[in-house]
């Protein structure tokens, strides 16, 4: 019995020593990421890797699922991947404690394989933190696993070191206090690989708070007093920034230094290649819009979607000024390749970026400069596309090509190459599974057709006819559209549906389709219960 209880406490203390040295591995390759790059630590290109390699239907499930917390769940679940494996090394140590620490190796390995496979890699260097870390944490594992042999009291019988064995050990006391040491030195070593990260970004952030926006030379019209309906529980004519929904493949959000930051324009049909500073952009006559944005990700009734006032240089005249023409004009390329500091490459029809709408490289959102969330220092805003073809945040570069010649990212995984907005409508109030009381309840919500407009919103209570909603004042074809439906509410169950009639005359499908591969159709409908 007593020969059992030694081995169970063994093992239990390999375990433990493998726990160390996962965290151990981690602590480092933060601190060495802190020194080379923060975007390549380890836990961070390991889930770019998993995000680029996830078929769209589930990249697709875990926005519905998660929404805007789906990389946090991407992270933890690495983690906790990362921590069961150290384990398992750990245990492995027991009996095999060289194997084991190499095992720590392979998985570094396997980690720096992840970050020269970025997009955004920078070369070698972005290997070192998940080498760094594996090195560091096989040497925790194997002295660590070395001293658990004497961790549960009596040393057990065996040679001193190898595989064979972990040799005789420390005390119990010893084992402990090595491994109290060890955890406390990882715990440094990683703070301050973030407070080495931090500072890395502190150019950024205070190139932020130092912008000015100049005022815009075309500024946005006012918005229609009739525009927003006081209705509670409704959607607000313009999204506060921090309420914006954010939906991209960033684990780290990029934090750009405006006084470094270039855009470069070149490619097929540009007989003028240009490199732009902010500073230039800046300079130039801008133009304020309100502009509704909407996610190909978001499903029938869904949260991605938001109307702001965005200030921005318009893209079609800087085009121009290098030689680009629109394939109706005879220009060469029908495809804008936009992309992103992190790697990300998004493709626009040339055509409708430089048709006349309001499409920006934007500076500004809701009278600030851009949040790090949403792009700063530049962004991407096209009118009537989803985002994932036109609203490339944190752009560096734009290459004018066609659509035979390149797939981009979202292409590459089966989304439609070209994607205009559907006509959708939402119902904000009431909630599913909502309790209003019986008489008049206030039926109220949003609805956008971008480049066409909403002219008209119908609701339809269980399976009567459509009634007409109240319609709130236009501000453009660009922006989504309020409205709202006073219904005499009696007992029961009841299923309210919305649908909306676009500026064309068609009016919103009732077929319901999926977010892939071009965005998700169907009427929005709640169930509340009326006491």
């Amino acid at each position: 019995m007593s020969s059992f209880r030694t081995t169970i406490d063994r093992t239990a203390s390999c375990g433990l020593a493998g726990l160390l040295a996962g965290f151990t591995a981690l602590a480092a390759a933060e601190l060495v990421a802190g020194l080379v790059r923060p975007a390549a630590g380890p836990v961070t290109v390991v889930g770019g890797a998993v995000i680029d390699r996830t078929p769209a239907a589930v990249k697709d499930f875990a926005i519905r699922a998660f929404g805007e917390k789906d990389k946090l769940v991407l992270q933890l679940g690495i983690l906790l991947l990362l921590a069961l494996f150290a384990f398992f090394l750990g245990v492995l140590a027991v009996r095999h404690r060289r194997v084991a620490a190499a095992g720590v190796l392979v998985f570094g390995i396997v980690g720096a394989a992840a970050a020269l496979s970025r997009p955004d890699s920078a070369g070698g260097g972005d290997a070192l933190p998940a080498l760094a870390g594996a090195a560091a944490g096989a040497a925790v594992l194997y002295v660590l696993a070395g001293g658990a042999g004497g961790a549960g009291g009596a040393a057990p019988a065996g040679p001193p070191s190898g595989d064979a064995g972990t040799g005789s050990g420390w005390s119990r006391r010893g084992f402990l206090t090595a491994s109290a040491v060890t955890a406390a030195a990882a715990t440094g070593a990683g703070l301050l690989g973030r407070v080495l990260a931090g500072q890395r970004g502190q150019g950024a952030v205070a190139s932020r708070s130092g912008l000015t926006l100049p005022a815009p030379a075309s500024p946005a019209a006012a918005v229609p007093s009739g525009a927003e309906l006081k209705v509670p529980g409704i959607s607000g004519f313009t999204t506060p920034n921090r309420n914006f929904y954010r939906v991209d493949t960033a684990l780290v959000t990029p934090k750009v230094d405006a006084g470094a930051w270039r855009l470069r324009i070149h490619g097929e049909g540009v007989s003028r290649p240009r490199t732009y500073r902010l500073e230039e952009l800046l300079a130039r006559p801008l133009i304020e819009r309100d502009i509704t944005l909407t996610c190909v990700s978001n499903e029938v009734g869904g949260p991605y979607v938001g109307n702001a006032r965005w200030l921005g240089v318009p893209l079609a005249g800087l085009l121009a000024e290098c030689g680009v023409r629109p394939p109706s004009q005879g220009g060469k390329a029908d495809q804008l390749v936009a992309r992103s500091v992190d790697g990300m490459t998004l493709g626009s029809p040339v055509e409708d970026v430089m048709d006349g709408r309001d499409a920006l490289l934007a500076l500004g959102m809701n009278g600030e400069p851009l949040p790090f969330d949403h792009g700063f220092p530049v962004r991407m805003v096209v009118p009537g596309l989803y985002g994932y073809v036109s609203a490339c945040k944190w752009i560096e570069d734009i290459e004018l090509t066609t659509f035979d010649a390149y797939d981009p990212y979202w292409v590459q995984r089966k989304w439609a190459r070209r994607a205009p907005v559907k006509t959708q409508s939402r119902i904000d109030t009431p909630k599913p599974f909502a309790r209003p009381a019986a008489g008049t309840v206030m039926v109220a919500g949003v609805a956008w057709a971008q480049r066409r407009g909403i002219t008209r919103v119908e609701v339809r209570i269980d399976d009567g006819p459509w009634q007409d909603a109240e319609l709130a004042a236009e501000d453009t074809v660009d922006t989504w559209r309020q409205w709202s439906y006073r219904w005499q509410a009696a007992p029961g169950g009841h299923t309210i549906a919305v649908r909306a009639t676009d500026g064309t005359g068609q009016t919103q499908t009732e077929q319901r389709a999926r977010t892939v591969p071009d965005g998700s159709s169907g009427w929005h409908s709640v169930f509340v219960t009326v006491p």
